[in-house]
């Protein structure tokens, strides 16, 4: 039987079920199967019937919903009227994946796929006479750089991209650069953490928003580590090429010009300051001449090798750009042609919007938490993209960020008499901010929100606008100061104290429910508050409550944004 079209499809948030994904695809290509690797939503999903072979890579996000990139595939598996026999001629096998912070979490993937392959080969037999590609010889690159001898006669870098509508909504292909307005830091300078309300003006975008939506910000490495990434590599970071597939039917990346400087690759597009995977370590061992450093690369590339990979690379959070200083002679040897196949693109960052257009019209804002922590490493970790954007200042001269929005997890109800209890401690109060000023604007009253922080007077985000719209009769503010006395008081506490209230919002004026913040512990927390209080002021048992809170999800008068 001929080998079919293997065809790997992916729902990905942070990277890591692509990457399985990529793997999937090289080692089908050592073992000469024609593959073709893709995010779900990026598939005609249609097209599904005429596959004859598909392996679907997915994890979850937030409290175990889809990744943003199989969203749109998910609601199309649900719809009732498919017919139950659409897909049965296709062969296909199913990887779902957990956190990619665990120590190992290529244990499960590494004999599942032994065993995928033992399975699509005894279906689809190879021919004897080609053989498989041995793992230490590297397949061909994605695509090959052709580098120019005269600079290009173009204006500049982002006159020059290719392949996007200039005349469509902004997306991730065609961003829209917003004009910073303001960055400023809200936390007081005693606070551990510096949290940033940075406004744009998004006159003339096209961008519209309401209220739970979210804007994505395209991110950019500093100069210093691209001017230290080209030194390594041995790079001019003034050389101009083209990009050309290698591939029939691939396309170039559509957020790099064509023609692209090697400066603008690596400062735009390449995730330098990403943690390699073990794929990275698979591939550089396969360009590395030097013979000590490859050793270490196939160790850290090997099953047996990935506690110590873990080690070295993931608990500490080392970076690409630092692991390749540590292999210096290998850096400086791999061939241009492969840095697109080495180093995954830089992903762009999710923000809750923290205005409103009918209060701020032509105006976004969010609420920016600067990422800094300290690891066994010598150098702060530093988040590639609240770092960038806390270093920009628009009082120094005119400044631009590439950005788009996408719906939210979050929506609200229209009519005017619903009430929403909104609970956001931190940063996860940003969404509900632009919640309130839309209702209040639109004459909504009975907004309950619950804010919690460590101090009243490091971190009590809008304060001064809570009191007024309190003073106003526009909203009901509870507050918790976690660390202002000897027992810490969070947000969940403060919904046992009020359960009344809540269960008589609820149950009885059909109130919403909105949750967002960090995804660690908080959100099990508030749902087993929200339990606590439907047994104790409803008279419920534990199975009803339970079930009573999943009627809630399931109408979406429940909903959460939760983030890691």
């Amino acid at each position: 039987m001929p080998s079919p079209g293997l065809l790997v499809l992916f729902g990905s948030q942070t990277g890591t079920a692509q990457d399985v994904s990529e793997r999937l695809g090289r080692e089908a290509r050592r073992r000469r199967l024609d593959c073709r690797v893709q995010a779900l939503d990026s598939y005609s999903v249609v097209n599904l019937i005429n596959e004859p072979l598909v392996i679907f890579v997915c994890a979850t996000t937030g409290q175990g919903d889809p990744p943003d990139n199989m969203k749109n595939f998910w609601k199309f598996i649900f719809r009732k009227n498919l017919p139950p026999t659409s897909l049965c001629q296709m062969d296909f096998a199913i990887l779902g994946l957990g956190d990619s912070s665990y120590a190992k979490p290529d244990a499960a993937v590494d004999p599942w796929l032994r065993d995928l392959w033992d399975k699509v080969l005894g279906l689809y037999p190879v021919p004897v006479d080609l053989g498989m590609i041995p793992a230490g010889v590297p397949l061909p690159s994605k695509f090959t750089l052709h580098f120019l001898l005269e600079a290009p006669r173009m204006c500049s870098e982002e006159q020059r991209v290719t392949g996007t509508d200039p005349h469509g909504p902004p997306s991730e292909q065609q961003p829209f650069l917003a004009p910073m307005v303001s960055n400023r830091r809200v936390t007081s300078p005693l606070h551990f953490q510096d949290v940033r309300l940075i406004e744009f003006d998004i006159t003339g975008s096209g961008l519209s928003f309401a209220a739970g939506d979210v804007v994505l910000i395209q991110p950019e490495n500093s100069a210093s580590h691209t001017q230290q990434f080209c030194q390594v590599l041995g790079l001019d970071p003034d050389q101009n090429f083209t990009l050309l597939p290698r591939e029939p039917g691939m396309s170039c990346p559509a957020r790099l010009p064509q023609p692209c400087s090697v400066r603008h690759l690596v400062s735009h597009y390449l995730d330098i300051a990403s943690v390699p995977r073990r794929s990275f370590f698979e591939l550089l061992a396969c360009l590395s001449p030097h013979e000590l450093e490859r050793e270490k690369l196939l160790h850290f590339s090997s099953p047996q090798g990935q506690e110590e990979l873990y080690s070295y690379c993931s608990r500490p959070r080392r970076t690409i750009l630092e692991v390749l200083c540590d292999f210096p002679h290998t850096a400086g040897a791999i061939p241009a042609d492969y840095l697109l196949d080495l180093i995954p693109p830089i992903r762009p960052r999710a923000f809750s919007i923290a205005s409103s257009l009918l209060a701020h019209p032509s105006r976004l804002q969010i609420l920016m938490a600067v990422v800094q922590y300290q690891t066994r490493l010598k150098e702060p970790r530093r988040g590639l993209c609240s770092s960038w954007l806390a270093s920009l200042d628009p009082g120094q001269g005119p400044v631009q960020v590439p950005l788009w929005v996408r719906p939210g997890g979050l929506t609200f109800p229209e009519t005017p008499d619903t009430p929403v209890i909104m609970v956001g401690p931190g940063t996860g109060v940003a969404p509900f901010r632009a919640a309130v000023q839309e209702r209040v604007a639109q004459g909504q009253n009975g907004n309950f929100l619950f804010f919690g922080c460590r101090w009243r007077d490091q971190d009590f985000y809008w304060e001064a606008e809570w009191m007024e719209l309190e003073r106003r009769g526009c909203l009901t503010l509870f507050t918790a100061f976690s660390r202002e006395q000897e027992q810490k008081v969070y947000v969940q506490h403060r919904l046992r104290e009020l359960g009344p209230l809540v269960w008589e919002l609820l149950d009885r004026r059909g109130a919403y429910f909105s949750l967002a913040g960090n995804a660690k512990r908080m959100p099990a927390d508030v749902s087993e508050a929200l339990t606590s209080i439907f047994q104790k002021e409803g008279g419920l048992s534990g199975p009803d409550a339970a079930s009573y809170l999943a009627r809630l999800q399931r109408t979406r008068r429940f909903q959460s944004e939760t983030w890691a």
